[in-house]
C-alpha cells in the first residue's frame, strides 16, 4: 500500500481507525493477535550440533579424516593424533566464526524504542513498542526512534535523521501532504517515518501503518536472512586442489602396488609403500598453514587499524576487482562543515576538521581574522543566536547535540572565537520555528539597549524573495536585480562544489508584540550566504587513485542527490571524464540485464535504496568481478552481505552492519581498504609460494619411489621416512614463506580472475618440472650410494632421504619469487632462514641420533658424502628451467 499518497479520510478509512479517538482496547488487542508483534522476526536457529557437524563437510577436511585413517593403519599414531587435532582445530574456529555472523538479526531489535505514546480510546497512553498494530495512532517528538513504519498526519518543524535506511547525511524534513506521484523512494517520501530512524527536530503526529516485518526496516531483515553468503576465491581453490590431491592419491597407490606386485614385491609391503605415497601426495598441513598464514595477515591488519571477522577476508579483498563504497561516512565524514562564507564583496573559506571548533578563515588565500570583519562577524553571531544546536566535547572527540546543520553553524562561529556566553547581552524573545513548507527558521532578538531585531536563516531562493535590502559593510543599500543576480551566481557556484547553501537575513522591529510572522520575515536585509557540505575523508583520494593502479574500480553508492554525489566524485577523482552517473529512479526503471549491461560504465549510484544496492552488487557479480561492499548504515547490511567481502565501518557503523561484514574498518578511513587489498595480495601469493614447495617436494618423493619401481629397484625411502619429510621438513619452511613480506610490484598487477586456478600463471609447470628434478637427484643418490654398497640398503636410503630432505630445503628459496632463486635478497626473510636451519638441525637428529635411527631407518654418514649430498641438492633450484605459462 503506497500510504504516502493518501490523505487522512483514506487512512482512517483504510485502517479502521480515527485520528482523535485512536483505536480501542479490544481493537488492538485482536490486531496484535493478527498481525504479531512488532519486532524483527528470528531465523529458525540450527542447534550448536549440527553447526559443528557441518564443519567437516568441506572436501579438503574429508581427505585430512581420510589421512588420519592411514596413518593409524601405518601405525603412525602421533601422526594420526596430529592430523586429527588439526581437523578438530579448523572445525572449532569455523563454528564459532559461525555463531556469531548471524547475530545481526538479534541487533536489529536493539533499535526499536522501548515505550512509545499512543492514542488509545481518546487518550494517550504509554505502552511497549511490540505491542503497536497498524491502526495505531502515535506521537513522536526529538530524540525518539520511530518503532514502526508511521504516515504522518501532523507535524512541527519535523526533521528525521534516515541514514540508516537511506544513506543520506542530512536529515530529512518532513511533511502531512499527500504525494500525488507513484513510485516515490524512501527517501523522497516526506510524509513518511519509518522504523528504526530518529527524529532530531520538532513532533509529530502520525498513524502506524506497517510493523515488524513487513516495515522498510523488516524487509532488509528479511533480504539479509535469505542472502546466501558466495564462497570466497580461497575457499574454492583449496576445494579444487583438494579434488586433485586426493585423485592423485588413489591413481599412485593403485599404480604402485600394482607396478611393485607385477615385479614380484610382497603384496603387504607393496600396499604400506603405496599408501606411504598417497599420504605424501596429501600434504596435511595445507589447510593449517593456510589458515595460520590468514591469522598472521590478520594480525598485521589489526595493525592497520582493521578488525578481520573472517580469516579468508583479507584475501578475498586481495582479489577484489570492484570497491561499492557508501558515500555517507565512508567516502566522506559523516559530519556536515562550513566551508565558505558569502558576505557582499567578500568570499571566505573556512578549515577545519568536523565539528572540532578550531579552523582558520581565509580571504584570497590569506589567513584572516573574523571578527575584524565587521560583516563577517556580525553573520556569525546572528547565526549564533538562530541556532539550538550544542558542542559537545568528550575528551577531544567532538559531537552535535541538536541538529548537524545548525551544529555546523555553531561550529563555524565558534572558530571565530565566539560563543553564547559571549552573546550575553542578546536575549531571544520569540522564535518562530522551521517549518517544511516555509524553509525558513526566524528569532526575534533585543540587544542591552532594548533593541528589537529579527535574525531569520533559511533557505536562499525562499529568503531572497522576502529581500528588499543588502548590507555592505555600514551601508544598507537596496537589494537590485543585480546584486540578486550576483549572489544567484554565487549560490550557484557553492552548489556545483557539492555545497549546501542558507542564508541569513536581518530586520530591525520596534518594540510590539503582535507583528504577525509574515511581516516579521518580509522587507529584510540580506546579510551573507553559507556553504555547508559533509567533506571527503582525508586520503581517500589518493587511496581510489592507488587502487586504479592496482586494476579495482571504485564506485560511490550513494542516497544522496545526483549533484552532491557527481560533485564529491569529482573532488575524489573517482568518476572520470566519460564514467556515468545513475540514480535510483533509473535503476528501477531496468530490469537486472540492463543493469549489467550498463553497469561497467557507471561510477556513481545516487538516490538509491537497500533493494538497488543489493541489484547493483549482483550485476557487477555476474559481470565476473570480485566485489567489495563498504558502508556504515543498516541499508548498507543486505548488500554487504552479499558481496564477495563486505567492508564496515568501526565508529559510525551500526552493529547490524558490523555483524554482516567480514571486515571492519576501526578508523572509519577508506584509505585502510588499500592497505587490506595490499595485505590480501600479499598473503594469497605466499599460499601459493608454500603450495609450490608443498606440491613439488610432494612430486619429488612421489617420482623418486615411481623411478624406482621401473628400474626394479629397492625402495629408496620407507614409509616412515615419508611421513616424516611430509609432516615434520616440509611444515617449518612453508609456515615461514607465509611471512614473507610483498614484493615492490604487488600494487601494480591487476587483481587476479576469480576464475583462475591455484596452479595457473605457470605454477602448475613449476611444481611439476622442479618436483621432478627432486625425484630425479634424490634417485641418482640413491642409485650412486646403492651400487656402492649393495648390501647396505639403510644406507643407500639415508643417503636419499638426506638428498631429497636437502634439495627442498635450498628449492624453498626459489620458491620466493616467479623468477629465479637469485631476484630477491636470500636472507630477506629471516622466518624462512630460521625455518631452514631448524629442519637440517631435525634431519642431522634423525640421522645421527641413535635411538632414533632404529625407527627412522638411518645410519650415520661420514661427512664426505655431504659434499656431493649438498651438490645434487643445489641441482633442482640452480638449473635454469625455461618458464611455461598455462
Amino acid at each position: 500500500m503506497k500510504w504516502y499518497t493518501k490523505n487522512q479520510a483514506e487512512i482512517e478509512e483504510k485502517l479502521q481507525t480515527d485520528m482523535r479517538f485512536g483505536l480501542t482496547e479490544k481493537q488492538a488487542y485482536n490486531r496484535l493477535q493478527q498481525q504479531g508483534e512488532n519486532t524483527i522476526a528470528d531465523q529458525e536457529k540450527i542447534s550448536r550440533f549440527y553447526l559443528f557437524v557441518q564443519q567437516f563437510k568441506d572436501f579438503m577436511v574429508l581427505v585430512l579424516l581420510g589421512a588420519t585413517l592411514i596413518s593409524g593403519l601405518l601405525g603412525e599414531y602421533i601422526d594420526a593424533i596430529a592430523i586429527m587435532a588439526i581437523v578438530l582445530l579448523n572445525g572449532l574456529l569455523g563454528f564459532f566464526q559461525e555463531q556469531k555472523a548471524e547475530k545481526s538479526l538479534s541487533k536489529l531489535k536493539e533499535l526499536s524504542a522501548p515505550v512509545v505514546t499512543v492514542l488509545q480510546e481518546g487518550v494517550w497512553v504509554n505502552k511497549s513498542s511490540r505491542e503497536l498494530v497498524s491502526g495505531d495512532i502515535v506521537k513522536i517528538r526529538t530524540g525518539d526512534r520511530v518503532s514502526a513504519d508511521v504516515r504522518l498526519l501532523e507535524i512541527n518543524s519535523l526533521e528525521i535523521e534516515e541514514s540508516v535506511l537511506t544513506g543520506e547525511s542530512i536529515p530529512a524534513v518532513k511533511d502531512d501532504k499527500p504525494i500525488h506521484k507513484e513510485n516515490v523512494e524512501l527517501g523522497d517520501q516526506q510524509n513518511m517515518a519509518f522504523s528504526g530512524t530518529l527524529v532530531t527536530r520538532g513532533s509529530g503526529m502520525g498513524v502506524v501503518v506497517a510493523t515488524g516485518m513487513s516495515t522498510a526496516m523488516g524487509q532488509i531483515a528479511s533480504m539479509l536472512s535469505s542472502t546466501e553468503r558466495m564462497p570466497t576465491p580461497l575457499e574454492r581453490k583449496l576445494e579444487e586442489l583438494g579434488k586433485i590431491l586426493i585423485v592423485t592419491a588413489i591413481l599412485l597407490t593403485v599404480a604402485v602396488a600394482l607396478l611393485g606386485i607385477y615385479q614380484g614385491h610382497p603384496i603387504y609391503e607393496m600396499f604400506l609403500a603405496g599408501v606411504s605415497l598417497a599420504v605424501a601426495a596429501i600434504p596435511e598441513g595445507l589447510p593449517a598453514i593456510v589458515t595460520v598464514a590468514l591469522s598472521l595477515g590478520v594480525q598485521r591488519m589489526i595493525k592497520r587499524k582493521a578488525v578481520v571477522r573472517k580469516l579468508s577476508a583479507v584475501e578475498t579483498l586481495g582479489a577484489a576487482s570492484v570497491i561499492c563504497s557508501d558515500k555517507t561516512g565512508t567516502l566522506t565524514q559523516n559530519q556536515m562543515t562550513v566551508r565558505q562564507i558569502y558576505v557582499p564583496k567578500k568570499h571566505f573559506f573556512v578549515t577545519g576538521k568536523g565539528y572540532n571548533p578550531k579552523g582558520k578563515f581565509l580571504l584570497n588565500r590569506k589567513r584572516v581574522d573574523p571578527l575584524h570583519s565587521e560583516s563577517l562577524s556580525h553573520l556569525l553571531r546572528y547565526i549564533l543566536l538562530c541556532s539550538h544546536a550544542e558542542i559537545m566535547n568528550n575528551k577531544g572527540n567532538y559531537q552535535i547535540d541538536g541538529d548537524p546543520t545548525e551544529g555546523a553553524l555553531v561550529v563555524a562561529a565558534e572558530k571565530a572565537g565566539l560563543s553564547r556566553h559571549s552573546l550575553q547581552g542578546m536575549k531571544v524573545i520569540r522564535e518562530i520555528p522551521f517549518d517544511s513548507s516555509r524553509k525558513r527558521m526566524s528569532v526575534v532578538v533585543e540587544d542591552e539597549k532594548g533593541k528589537r531585531f529579527v535574525i531569520t536563516k533559511g533557505a536562499p531562493d525562499v529568503l531572497l524573495k522576502r529581500t528588499s535590502w543588502i548590507q555592505d559593510g555600514k551601508e544598507k543599500l537596496p537589494f537590485t536585480p543585480k546584486k540578486e543576480k550576483h549572489i544567484q551566481h554565487m549560490m550557484q557556484r557553492m552548489t556545483n562544489e557539492a555545497l549546501r547553501t542558507i542564508a541569513v537575513c536581518v530586520k530591525e522591529i520596534g518594540a510590539s508584540k503582535n507583528d504577525q510572522d509574515f511581516q516579521l520575515e518580509s522587507d529584510l536585509t540580506f546579510i551573507g550566504l553559507f556553504g555547508l557540505m559533509d567533506p571527503p575523508r582525508e586520503d581517500v583520494g589518493e587511496a581510489i587513485n592507488i587502487c586504479r593502479d592496482a586494476g579495482v574500480k571504485t564506485v560511490m553508492i550513494t542516497g544522496d542527490h545526483v549533484n552532491t554525489a557527481q560533485a564529491i566524485a569529482r573532488q575524489l577523482q573517482l568518476l572520470p571524464p566519460n564514467g556515468k552517473v545513475l540514480d535510483g529512479y533509473q535503476i528501477s526503471a531496468m530490469n537486472d540485464e540492463e543493469l549489467e549491461a550498463l553497469i561497467p560504465d557507471v561510477y556513481v549510484f545516487a538516490r538509491v535504496t537497500p533493494e538497488h544496492k543489493l541489484r547493483i552488487v549482483k550485476a557487477f557479480q555476474n559481470n565476473g568481478h570480485v566485489v567489495a561492499m563498504t558502508g556504515d548504515g543498516v541499508n548498507d547490511a543486505p548488500a554487504i552481505k552479499a558481496s564477495d567481502i563486505g567492508i564496515s565501518m568501526g565508529k559510525s557503523g551500526t552493529d547490524v552492519t558490523k555483524e554482516a561484514s567480514s571486515l571492519v574498518l576501526m578508523d572509519d578511513h577508506f584509505a585502510t581498504i588499500k592497505s587490506a587489498i595490499e595485505e590480501g595480495r600479499n598473503i594469497y601469493e605466499n599460499i601459493r609460494k608454500f603450495i609450490r614447495y608443498l606440491l613439488a617436494s610432494n612430486v619429488g618423493e612421489i617420482l623418486v619411489m615411481l623411478f624406482a619401481m621401473m628400474l626394479a629397484m629397492p625402495l629408496p625411502l620407507v614409509p616412515v621416512q615419508i611421513l616424516w619429510v611430509n609432516l615434520v621438513t616440509d611444515g617449518l619452511p612453508a609456515l615461514a614463506l607465509g611471512l614473507d613480506q610483498p614484493e615492490r610490484d604487488v600494487m601494480k598487477r591487476p587483481p587476479r580472475n576469480q576464475k583462475e586456478s591455484v596452479f595457473s600463471r605457470g605454477l602448475g609447470y613449476k611444481i611439476v618440472s622442479r618436483g621432478f628434478l627432486i625425484g630425479l637427484v634424490t634417485l641418482l643418490a640413491f642409485m650412486f650410494a646403492y651400487q656402492k654398497n649393495p648390501d647396505h640398503l639403510e644406507y643407500a636410503q639415508t643417503i636419499a632421504f638426506t638428498t631429497l630432505v636437502m634439495s627442498q630445503l635450498i628449492h624453498v628459496f626459489d620458491c620466493r619469487s616467479d623468477n629465479s632463486v637469485f631476484s630477491r635478497n636470500p636472507i630477506g626473510n629471516l622466518y624462512l632462514v630460521g625455518a631452514v636451519l631448524s629442519s637440517v638441525l631435525l634431519l642431522l637428529v634423525v640421522v645421527y641420533y641413535e635411538p632414533l635411527q632404529p625407527i627412522f631407518h638411518t645410519v650415520e654418514l661420514p661427512l664426505t658424502e655431504w659434499i656431493y649430498i649438498l651438490a645434487l641438492s643445489a641441482i633442482p633450484t640452480l638449473i635454469w628451467m625455461p618458464s611455461r605459462k598455462e
